[in-house]
């Protein structure tokens, strides 16, 4: 299981501000159990949403988003609401949404940060990983995990070792960044690239003093 937590309001809206029309797409596994994308949370979101002006087309939860099959096929009941969208706001894990984002063409925002409880994650087929690092990246790298994809975990480009689309560290896998750089060209927002990110908070990979203590150990021990 993944752990989630549902990002402030403030920055959903500063992720969805140059959209007009938003589908919010929720996963019904790890996500529904933490209460970040069972139906009030959704309803409560998709009301502030509304009071910005924004419109909703539309509104799924889909059992297990990590399975892309599963995704492609409930998705496709539901194009004509996503032909009407500019953007997909999704609630789930960080997989969930990277795999919103494999089989989209639409821009897809992360709703939440997935935390790390430890343990060792679930296998699934497919590439896409979540390093659960507390901090959702994926509403500004089109949905592609800079974390997970680059092999140095750049968070403001490509470094300078790159070549041929391959990565520097890693020689047979594909350059995260150029993976990037490629969809958000896919899905014109390359201007993203312009926003500078801070360095990474390491401290909001472990959950807070308040949940470690409804799991069976206290990291501080």
């Amino acid at each position: 299981m993944l752990y989630t937590e549902t990002k402030s309001f403030e920055e959903i809206e500063k992720l969805i501000k140059q959209e007009e029309s938003i589908f919010l797409l929720g996963c019904g596994g790890c996500a529904e159990v933490c209460k970040t994308a069972d139906e009030e949370t959704i309803a409560e979101i998709e009301a502030k949403i509304k009071e910005t002006g924004k419109s909703i087309s539309g509104k799924l939860i889909v059992d297990f988003m990590c399975s892309k099959h599963l995704l492609i096929k409930r998705l496709a009941r539901y194009q004509e609401l996503l032909d009407g969208c500019s953007a997909i706001l999704v609630f789930s894990c960080g997989i969930g949404v990277q795999c919103a984002g494999a089989v989209s063409d639409r821009a897809v925002y992360p709703a939440t940060n997935t935390i790390s409880l430890g343990g060792f994650q679930g296998l699934w087929p497919g590439e896409e990983r979540c390093a659960q690092c507390g901090t959702c990246y994926l509403g500004i790298t089109g949905g592609i995990c800079p974390i997970t994809f680059c092999a140095k975990e750049l968070l403001n480009g490509a470094c300078g070792g790159a070549k041929d689309g391959k990565c520097e560290i890693k020689t047979e896998r594909e350059c995260g960044w150029v993976l990037i750089y490629e969809r958000l060209k896919k899905i014109g927002k390359l201007e993203l690239l312009k926003e500078i990110q801070q360095p990474r908070d390491f401290r909001k990979i472990e959950p807070d003093a308040k949940l470690r203590k409804t799991i069976h150990f206290d990291i501080d021990r």
